[in-house]
């Protein structure tokens, strides 16, 4: 008997292992690049990239508006469509998600106070562009920034192709700075290459981006640090194994570090998704990719669905798929995962592609405590007071006196005095 393609493990064995998304040596070297930039500015930023290989020397790293239109004008009519379709519904519900945002002016004691949503000035993306160019990463990052209400948005990304550059312009951005890695986020932070220094820089990438991400993020907000990307599939006996093993290899061509797991309340599905992984991958073009990714995934039996909603969120899955008979309520009762699709119509790829939410998800278990990006990742709720008459406040300003001395913060206690 073959050895399967998704191990089998215990239930009890099969928590993720948190796999951080930054690691000591690349962060050293990062710190090398990023100080470098921060010493010697544009000059070094195209040193390093033409010593990494995003930039010829002597060759423009920038991309204006108009270089992206006309690479979107270059694009088949069946490409261009599809992506404009896309773009229009990731707009589509984005611009959903800023309308749930409202303002707050409430009444207080002795005035009124609230907060203001206000979005970010200008926002950096970046979209990975190595083994596979990703303009849906475009799409997803610069339209979200957009609908926040974000007035300046620039992506990078290395050695883009003019599907990356066409992305780039149907999403509304500004410019695209041609390069990857650490040098790019650099750019981004600092205001060099002819990008402004920006706000917030988000976006998937890898080790090197996500690592110059968390370095340089007491200056730059950031979205997250994502790591290698996930997907449970939760089934039970009525799902359908062909469509379980699509889904996994979809997910597992992603990357050699990509994780497929299997939670089932079936026993002999394991067995019957192997069966069908192992035809599929006979004619994938990514084969080898995905087979090094389900050699970190696993498959796992339990007793019953809450059994296996107690392990969905204990592992805490980047992206959990819920092929059930009741997938309505299953899904309702999971609490950690950072994007959920229900039911067998509903694959993970079709919210890669843009069928509207973002792809762009927390990893490694961080899902427990943060969400996804969306519009929530541009604002700034900036709080308010307004007192507006002294008589009303007196108890106020009693309390903050009191407070004030109990902390031994006499200037504060006296300043309050003064409001009586």
């Amino acid at each position: 008997m073959s050895t399967p393609l998704l191990r089998p493990v215990l239930p009890e064995a099969c928590t993720l292992e948190r796999r951080s998304p930054i690691d000591r040596g690349t962060c050293v070297e990062v710190a090398r690049i990023l100080e470098d930039i921060e010493a010697r500015g544009e000059p070094a930023v195209r040193e390093h990239a033409a010593r990494l290989g995003d930039l010829e020397i002597g060759r423009a790293c920038v991309h204006d508006r108009a270089a992206l239109d006309a690479a979107r004008d270059r694009l088949s009519p069946r490409e261009r469509d599809a992506m404009e379709r896309a773009g229009a519904r990731i707009r589509a519900f984005a611009r959903l998600q800023r309308d749930c945002i409202r303002d707050l002016d409430a009444s207080i004691e002795g005035g009124r106070a609230g907060h203001t949503c206000i979005p970010v000035n200008c926002a950096g993306c970046y979209a990975p562009g190595g083994r596979f160019p990703l303009p849906s990463s475009v799409l997803m990052t610069a339209i979200t920034a957009r609908a926040a209400g974000v007035e300046v948005v620039w992506i990078a990304s290395p050695r883009p192709t003019d599907a990356t550059l066409a992305a780039a312009s149907i999403a509304g951005a500004d410019g695209l700075l041609a390069l990857g890695g650490a040098q790019a986020i650099a750019a981004m932070a600092l205001g060099l290459c002819g990008v402004p220094a920006c706000d917030m820089i988000v976006g998937p990438g890898n080790r090197w981006v996500t690592a110059a991400k968390f370095l340089l993020s007491d200056r730059v907000g950031i979205d997250m640090l994502a790591g290698p990307s996930e997907l449970v599939v939760l089934a039970d006996d009525s799902a359908d194994p062909a469509l379980v093993a699509a889904d996994l290899l979809a997910q597992a061509e992603h990357d050699e570090d990509a994780l497929p797991i299997l939670i089932s309340t079936d026993a002999t599905l394991p067995g019957r998704v192997d069966e069908h992984l192992s035809g599929m991958l006979v004619s994938l073009p990514t084969r080898a990719t995905a087979q090094a990714a389900l050699r970190n995934g696993f498959s796992v039996v339990v007793r019953d669905i809450d059994r296996a909603i107690e392990l969905c969120d204990a592992i805490a899955p980047e992206h959990l798929e819920i092929m059930t008979r009741d997938a309505s309520r299953t899904a309702a009762r999971v609490r950690n995962a950072g994007a959920v699709f229900v039911g067998s119509a509903s694959a993970e790829v079709l919210g890669d592609y843009g069928a509207g939410p973002n792809h762009v998800l927390p990893t490694g278990g961080t899902a427990r405590s943060r969400a996804g990006l969306s519009v929530f990742s541009f604002l700034r709720p900036r709080t308010w007071l307004d007192i507006q008459a002294r008589t009303p406040s007196v108890r106020l300003s009693q309390d903050a006196q009191t407070l004030a001395r109990v902390e031994g913060l006499e200037a504060h206690a006296r300043a309050a005095g003064l409001r009586m």
